[in-house]
């Protein structure tokens, strides 16, 4: 049974950083993408960062130069660096992971009916 746990999330002010963190078990593919996506209330589920099995990450625009996705293979755990907060980027961050590799437009296309999701992890920034 596949299970994604995420955990790191919490308030900040603008400018802050915080570092998502997301368990992974039972996940045991070869090919396969991994990402962080959010949700802010009262808009859709977009993607903010992938990376697949190749190695190659994403990441959408409005994070490129502040969010740094990266994992530990040994460790089997997704991480988010977040640096340079702002406001906006306030929203429940769920992590992910599907078969396939790749990331990039997975990050665009993905389907939340689709892959395996975690319950998600709470992110606010204020100003």
């Amino acid at each position: 049974q596949v299970q994604l746990a995420e955990s790191g999330g919490g308030s900040v002010q603008a400018g802050g950083s915080l570092r998502l963190s997301c368990a992974v078990s039972g996940f045991t593919y070869n090919t396969y993408s991994m990402g962080w996506f959010r949700q802010a209330p009262g808009k859709k589920r977009e993607g903010v960062a992938a990376i697949d099995s190749s190695g190659s990450t994403s990441y959408a625009e409005s994070v490129k130069g502040r969010f740094t996705i990266s994992q530990d293979t040994a460790k089997n755990t997704l991480y988010l660096q977040m640096n340079s907060l702002k406001p906006e980027d306030t929203a429940m961050y769920y992590c992910a992971a599907d078969i396939g590799a790749d990331g990039g437009t997975w990050l665009v296309y993905f389907d939340p009916e689709f892959g395996y999701w975690g319950q998600g992890t709470q992110v606010t920034v204020s100003s």
